[in-house]
């Protein structure tokens, strides 16, 4: 935590929220000022472009792009980008070693963003200012189509830790920003015994709107079903961000908030966007980047990793970047019915480390694990953690509908999935740690492969 969180953090909460409030109001004059509003009359128009328009637009992007970088940044001026397949591949840690010679701006001069960490340390990336409202146009547009303006009444989970168990102890688990409307929420200390806290803020805020981390709004709507608790207001959108969201968050959010999930993926460091459309599936925005699907050997695949190139990013250049998530696109011949031409994906599986392996089963994605708790009653979360291929602890958050005969479903269903040869050890937890970044993680895989 910083000097400056620190001090805000320890401040009396009247002055914790102005000082959110201020910082919110000082972020938005930078996001929402300059070139914003053109970009968001850009992105309006775009969505009516034809296939001939949308291609022509998509070159102009991608060669401006490809020519500033090659011109400003060191790291690619030997880099032949007219035939991206033979541009070499960006990994995290060129970013964490090299940045000094892939940037193209000074950290004085550009906005500096930094990484969760969850998948190993913490990353910094510079933002033109003109890219930084680019992308800020881009969401603002996605979710205007959803009904969202800023200034409507909004929960927001992301992960920033001001709340201390003192201000639990008060009822406090957030701070609110009085100009915007938006209440933070911090996402560290969600769990059955500070939920009452949680619960009573979230029906006394009556929020329209719902934005961040999808385990954490997930864990509080689990634990309001088992308590058979719905939300008193009339939620409209919860927007999740920075994870994978599973058939189950879907679920159990929409039934005891009331509201639909849409779906988005992006990063900090400043990945292209797939948008969800209003009939629920999800589209890759072709005029924020280029999304290569690729097997273990590099070659072009329908499902797979994602290399990605994004045109949002000049300040630190993001071409033909491993960012460690993987996605399965709809076949080509697939028509969405809302009328958009852009590209479709089936499925976002998110980060390529979120499976467990199995000697007789190789590789269980996320969605299978999380599917293991289908049915079984009484578990709040849960996390498997593998540190070598014949062992997974399984970390266990329950309630009182958990039994002996639910604990059998549970490990029968894991069993199904992982096979007979992993070894289980069950610890039952009262809570479990979330990342650094405040987001939880199912999976935990600390080892690479079979």
């Amino acid at each position: 935590m910083s000097l400056k969180e620190s001090l805000v953090r320890f401040s009396p909460h009247f002055i914790q929220n102005l000082a959110v409030t201020l910082f919110n109001v000082y972020q938005y004059k930078i996001r929402h000022g300059g070139s914003y509003n053109s970009f968001r009359e850009y992105y309006k128009k775009v969505e009516n472009f034809s296939e001939k328009e949308l291609e022509q637009e998509i070159n102009i992007k991608k060669d401006n792009f490809f020519s500033y970088v090659v011109n400003n940044s060191e790291w690619y001026k030997e880099e032949k980008l007219g035939n991206l397949a033979c541009a070499k591949i960006l990994e995290k840690e060129d970013i964490i070693n090299h940045l000094n010679k892939i940037k193209t701006i000074s950290e004085s001069d550009g906005l500096v963003s930094l990484t969760g960490g969850t998948t190993g340390a913490s990353m910094k990336v510079i933002y033109t200012k003109k890219d930084m409202q680019e992308r800020f146009a881009i969401l603002d547009h996605f979710r205007a189509q959803h009904g969202y303006e800023l200034g409507k009444k909004t929960a927001w989970f992301s992960g920033k830790n001001l709340v201390t168990q003192k201000d639990l102890a008060k009822g406090i688990c957030s701070h609110y920003d009085f100009v915007n409307k938006i209440r933070f929420y911090s996402t560290f200390l969600i769990n059955e015994k500070n939920f009452d806290v949680y619960w009573k803020s979230l029906n006394e805020f009556q929020p329209e709107f719902l934005v961040g981390f999808p385990s954490s709004v997930f864990e509080i709507c689990q634990i309001a079903k088992s308590k058979g608790l719905k939300y008193s207001g009339k939620a409209k959108v919860f927007f999740p961000t920075a994870e994978t969201v599973l058939a189950e968050h879907r679920q159990v959010i929409s039934e005891v908030l009331g509201c639909k999930l849409v779906d988005q993926y992006a990063s900090s460091e400043g990945a292209p966007f797939i948008l969800e459309c209003s009939a629920g599936n999800l589209h890759i925005h072709p005029l924020t980047g280029i999304f290569e699907v690729v097997d273990e050997n590099l070659n072009p695949a329908q499902a797979g990793q994602m290399l990605v190139t994004s045109f949002t990013t000049h300040g630190t250049p993001l071409i033909r970047y491993r960012i460690g998530d993987s996605i399965t696109l709809a076949n080509a011949s697939k028509q969405c019915s809302c009328g958009s031409i852009f590209p479709l994906v089936e499925s976002i599986q998110g980060r390529t480390n979120d499976y467990i392996l199995s000697p007789t089963h190789g590789k269980v994605n996320l969605g299978n694990i999380s599917n293991s708790t289908k049915d079984t009653k009484g578990i709040v979360c849960f996390q498997l953690v593998q540190n070598s291929i014949d062992h997974i602890e399984v970390k266990l958050v329950i309630n009182k509908e958990f039994d002996a005969v639910q604990e059998s479903n549970f490990i029968s269903a894991l069993r199904e999935r992982i096979g007979k040869e992993v070894h289980l050890s069950i610890n039952y937890v009262d809570y479990i740690d979330k990342e650094k970044s405040g987001k939880f993680r199912i999976v935990k895989n600390n080892i690479k492969s079979i």
